[in-house]
């Protein structure tokens, strides 16, 4: 697998576990992180982000 393709399965992971919630639990995560200095965690979570953020947008496309 992909390291995109892992972007996509966690984004995906993410959505179903937190549904509505899920922008909120990435930021948090992200933040987490920042405050750890963990630089490489947050660029993860932010590719995840970026990967629900296409989820989204491919959703609202469709309908």
């Amino acid at each position: 697998m992909t390291p995109e393709q892992e972007r996509w399965a966690e984004a995906l992971a993410v959505e179903r576990a937190h549904g509505e919630g899920t922008l909120a639990f990435i930021a948090d995560r992200a933040r987490a992180l920042a405050l750890q200095g963990d630089g490489d965690g947050v660029q993860r979570w932010r590719d995840i982000a970026a990967k629900f953020d296409e989820l989204q947008a491919a959703r609202l496309t469709i309908q």
